[in-house]
Order: C-alpha cells, then structure tokens, then sequence
C-alpha cells in the first residue's frame, strides 16, 4: 500500500520568493535533472545510466552543500529531495552552471518518495544536513526524524551503509541520537557525536555561528 497524505509532514509549504534565474532553471532543467513522483519503484542505475555509489539527500535547502559535495565526487550518483520551489531552482541552477552529470531531485515528500518509489537497499549513505528543529514543544511532532521515518530511511540503505545527520540544535541531536540508537538495523559510528567529516563543507551559516559559539553536531550511524 502506497503512503499518500496520512502523515504529519515535517514541512510547510511557505515558497517564498523565486528569483528569475531560479525560475529559469526550474523551469528548463527539472525536465532533465528531475523525476516525477509517482508512487512506483524507480530503477536508479537506470536514470543515472550507470552503477556506481549512490547517496541521498533530504531537505537540501538551497542545494549549496549538495552541488559542492557533487563536484568534489564525481564518482557517486546523489539524489535530492525537497519541496520547495526556491531550492530546487537554486541546485538546478547550480547544476547547470557546474555541468554535473550526477545530480537527480525529486520535489515531493521525502516520506512518500521513500516509501513509494525506493526499494529496500538502494543507498550506499544519506545527509539529512540541519533539518527543521521545530523548536516549539507543540511543534516537535513535525520533526523529520522520529523512530517511524528512521526505520523506513533505514530499510532503504544497504548494509553498512551510513545515516549522516547534522543540526545545529543541541536539543535536537540529543533526540536525533536517541531515535537512531533504538534503530535495530542502525550502529553508531562514534561514541556520542562524530567529527564533521570533510566531504560535508562548512556553510558561511555554519561558519558565522561557529565564530558567535554556536554548537553543530554530527551524527553519523551505518546500516548493520
């Protein structure tokens, strides 16, 4: 049974503005960059037209982190989810402009799409980097990463694969590191908190908030 609107999402559909230039590559890249949902399992080797590491990433905002992480490894396929229009234009844009071959989104659901169209053991690694930490306590049942969206997030990784989260949330990656700890098919990679690894580059945001003594975690657990 396919999942369509029965869950609380984790996002809310506030546009905002779209530039001219994002409009632009919304509109002229998706067709090529982009796949439509569908609720029907998709064959990734297929639209990438080769075998080769694949990585998910959920909510990559404006795709800066995607786009660079992209360039610095040609030799992994990546495939993003995220719903608004701003982001999507952005990376496309991005794309475009980088003339990367290895970059696919999906604007749509990342809980459907995860449901819908991804079979079991698909992904070598997914970022899920600074999702919304919906910080009001009546809030918090949006959050993306509750036991339910894990163990299906899970499922679709191949074994030792790797969950890379980071937050800048202190509260929220305490909860983070609780759901992924009770995942019976997840390990933690570290003690506690991970070191950022250097694929994932520091953002200016990370960066400003660093130098205002801001905490980031990193979270990184693998599929047993």
């Amino acid at each position: 049974m396919t999942i369509e609107h029965r869950h609380i999402r984790s996002f809310v559909l506030r546009q905002g503005r779209v530039s001219n230039a994002q409009q632009r590559a919304h509109t002229e890249l998706l067709p090529v960059h982009g796949i439509a949902y569908a609720p029907q399992t998709i064959d990734l080797n297929a639209i990438y037209g080769r075998s080769a590491p694949k990585i998910l990433e959920i909510g990559f905002g404006m795709g800066e982190t995607t786009a660079v992480i992209a360039t610095a490894h040609p030799e992994n396929d990546y495939l993003g989810i995220e719903v608004h229009t701003p982001g999507v234009g952005s990376l496309l844009k991005e794309i475009g402009e980088r003339g990367l071959t290895n970059v696919r989104i999906i604007q749509h659901d990342a809980v459907e799409v995860l449901a819908n169209m991804i079979a079991p053991d698909s992904f070598d690694g997914a970022h899920v980097f600074f999702p919304d930490p919906w910080p009001k306590k009546r809030q918090q049942k949006r959050r993306l990463l509750q036991p339910p969206f894990v163990s299906l997030l899970a499922s679709r990784l191949k074994p030792g694969a790797y969950i890379h989260v980071a937050t800048d949330w202190q509260e929220y990656a305490e909860q983070v590191l609780e759901v992924l700890r009770g995942e019976a098919l997840l390990k933690n990679s570290a003690e506690g908190y991970a070191p950022r690894p250097d694929y994932r580059p520091q953002t200016k945001f990370e960066t400003r908030g660093l130098r205002l003594g801001h905490g980031v975690w990193d979270i990184i657990f693998r599929r047993i």
